[in-house]
């Protein structure tokens, strides 16, 4: 899968679940069961250390599944998870280099910036989109609008605070995608193997990206 073709599935699924959890098997749960509910799409935190060994299972047992890899920090985890299969890398804020690595790796990258400077400067050294993190505590759906009424171009993806009651607001407000973690994927429906739970989650986020744009598009 090339990078235009994720760029262009993260845009149309418009979620991006994040799996930020502390064992292997979880991980791999969240995503199979994210991938039966509609949502092929998942980033597996670094602060999990097998993270890259999670990203190869998923690679190698769904080629269709664009699997990422998140908190990445430096250039050699990079290079890890490039080679374990990810097809996008993310950082919570802008580390230079890790854009570089992924660019010349041709891998979708996003990472993370707060301030109109930090998105521009994320944006110039060659992003494929920009994550607002934490949006939440930066002014959530207000301050991620007022940062596309300068910078149409940069497309958003908006993490950090996303939940049920804020993710259609993020979308109309002009971000291409939203991070979401545990109002996605709760610690007890992934203890418990609560399949059930996670696909109407998956459901009820898919519906609101949907609404969102079908309102957007009529305003």
């Amino acid at each position: 899968m090339e990078s235009k073709e994720v760029r262009a599935r993260i845009i149309e699924i418009g979620v991006i679940p994040c799996a930020r959890v502390r064992l292997a098997e979880h991980a791999l749960y969240a995503a199979e069961t994210l991938y039966a509910a509609g949502i092929p799409i998942v980033e597996v935190t670094l602060t999990l250390p097998p993270a890259p060994e999670v990203i190869r299972n998923l690679a190698q047992r769904y080629p269709d599944m664009i699997v990422g890899a998140g908190t990445v920090l430096d250039t050699e985890s990079a290079l890890r998870c490039i080679a374990a299969g990810a097809r996008f890398i993310t950082s919570p804020g802008f580390v230079p280099e890790v854009v570089e690595c992924a660019k010349q790796a041709g891998i979708v990258v996003f990472p993370g910036a707060l301030t109109a400077t930090e998105v521009i400067a994320a944006w110039k050294a060659g992003s494929d989109f920009v994550k607002i993190f934490p949006a939440a505590t930066a002014g959530g759906t207000h301050y991620v609008r007022a940062l596309k009424v300068p910078l149409p171009q940069i497309p958003l993806i908006v993490t950090g605070g996303v939940n049920q009651l804020t993710a259609f607001d993020y979308i109309l407000a002009g971000a291409s995608a939203v991070g979401v973690g545990g109002e996605l994927l709760p610690k007890e429906a992934l203890l418990h193997r609560q399949d059930d739970r996670i696909h109407e989650l998956a459901g009820r986020f898919l519906a609101m990206v949907s609404a969102a744009r079908d309102q957007g598009s009529a305003d």
